[in-house]
């Protein structure tokens, strides 16, 4: 049968759609990217804000459409909007044959064989351990991959709805991990993204104690694996033998992603955030004295209630004095459900978009002043692919993780194909990527 699959959202989200995938593929089914054909329709959906939830609910409309203009025979809802919204969706959408919840994406075929056989499929374990997984099947172009390394969230931030549709946090057993980054390498991976709700947590559950600094040092000796990147780390369990293994282990990048959301004390406590802002100052100032050539990566969220023209200034001076070297903002959203959306002062729309656009317009400034100075350095460079009608190729940095941060552009007429690596002079500079010539 052929499958259309479409998985929305987050890396996580990639993550438990790759492993579908390889439930579905091992049972035979042929993937199609029309829909008219597919007799299998798979969403894997996302709910995290209100513009994602739009989009999740979007598509399974346009895709339940197939069911009578089209060959489908099995509409399968998964992921966050189907465990948030499970009752909402059987009842408003009638199209949906099978809905499953964040830890019931191993019976995905099981679903499918009942919905063929003429009845609808409900399943949603419970909110601990993990489902059984077989593998990946990349949906990556295959030279890096991410790599999941705990499900759930116990930070319980008053905006966010993660701990109750994933749960309390879990971490994957280390030899499990060990063991997935292994095929994964041997399957032609060469950088592996470690993402989880919250990295720096990994093993308090299991071992008692943080151990991602042992987790790096086992995945550091992996043959075939050039860099290993760390994503989502919250400021305030960054620790000493996590940085100490950052610097013994060449393969990992001199790169965090530390989310902070804001700075000013009181709408950190408003969130929910177990931090302030003179830690945060000296989390960065640490982080770059250890590491002097780490890149920092933050998000930030704009307009959370209560916040006053004054703190959003606060804010943007917070940026430009910390220069982080990768930056994203997002508005607030009013998530249902989270103590934040019963906050009083809720911020205007308009005004939330407007704060957005002055710290990105900050940002872009700083991200400016950073690759001018890295004009002359020699940098390695994962190449990606070639531009079109130009000899010329596309790479990254340890500076860049995919998708949400810039690009290497080199002029070249080698035949240097996705997966390359090699090194490169940096000798320009644009507002967010770099240019480069080959050595």
């Amino acid at each position: 049968m052929k499958l259309l699959f479409i998985s929305l959202g987050c890396d996580k989200n990639r993550v438990d759609s790759e492993q579908m995938l390889r439930r579905l593929l091992d049972y035979g089914m042929e993937l199609t990217d029309e829909e008219k054909q597919a007799e299998i329709i798979v969403i894997n959906t996302c709910c995290f804000i209100g513009d994602a939830k739009e989009e999740s609910i979007n598509t399974i409309l346009e895709m339940a459409e197939y069911k009578t203009c089209g060959a489908c025979r099995a509409l399968v809802v998964a992921g966050c909007l189907a465990q948030r919204y499970q009752d909402e969706i059987i009842s408003e959408i009638p199209e949906v044959d099978a809905i499953l919840g964040i830890n019931s994406t191993d019976t995905i075929c099981e679903a499918i064989e009942t919905v063929l056989r003429g009845s609808s499929y409900k399943n949603f374990a419970p909110l601990c351990g993990f489902p059984d997984s077989r593998g990946q099947v990349l949906t990556t172009p295959g030279h890096y991959a991410y790599l999941k390394i705990a499900e759930g969230c116990d930070k319980n931030c008053t905006y966010c709805v993660i701990p109750s549709v994933r749960g309390h946090y879990r971490s994957i057993p280390m030899e499990e991990l060990i063991s997935r980054a292994e095929e994964l390498a041997a399957g032609g991976v060469r950088e592996l993204i470690l993402v989880a709700q919250e990295t720096t947590l990994y093993g308090t559950d299991i071992y008692g104690e943080k151990s991602l600094h042992r987790l790096l040092d086992e995945l550091n000796r992996i043959p075939g694996l050039f860099w290993i990147r760390i994503l989502y780390c919250y400021p305030e369990e960054i620790y000493e033998e996590l940085i100490d293994s950052i610097l013994r282990n060449h393969k990992v990048c001199h790169y965090l992603d530390i989310p902070i959301q804001h700075c000013n004390d009181t709408i950190l406590r408003r969130m929910g955030r177990r931090t302030s802002k003179k830690h945060l100052t000296e989390c960065v100032e640490h982080l770059r004295e250890r590491i002097p050539d780490i890149t920092l990566r933050t998000t930030l969220i704009s307009g959370f209630p209560g916040e006053t023209d004054e703190m959003h200034q606060e804010l943007l001076d917070f940026v430009f004095g910390m220069k982080f070297d990768r930056l994203g903002a997002f508005e607030y959203s009013q998530e249902e459900g989270t103590p934040a959306a019963e906050l009083p002062n809720q911020v205007s729309e308009e005004t939330k978009a407007c704060r957005t656009a002055d710290i990105m317009e900050c940002e872009e400034e700083i991200i400016c002043g950073h690759n001018e100075d890295m004009i002359g350095k020699v940098l390695d460079v994962l190449i990606e692919g070639r531009v079109a009608d130009e000899n010329a190729c596309i790479g990254r940095t340890y500076r860049d993780a995919p998708d949400v941060d810039g690009y290497i552009f080199i002029e070249t007429e080698e035949e240097l194909v996705t997966g390359d690596i090699c090194r490169v002079r940096v000798t320009g500079a644009y507002e967010y990527d770099l240019i480069g010539e080959l050595l």
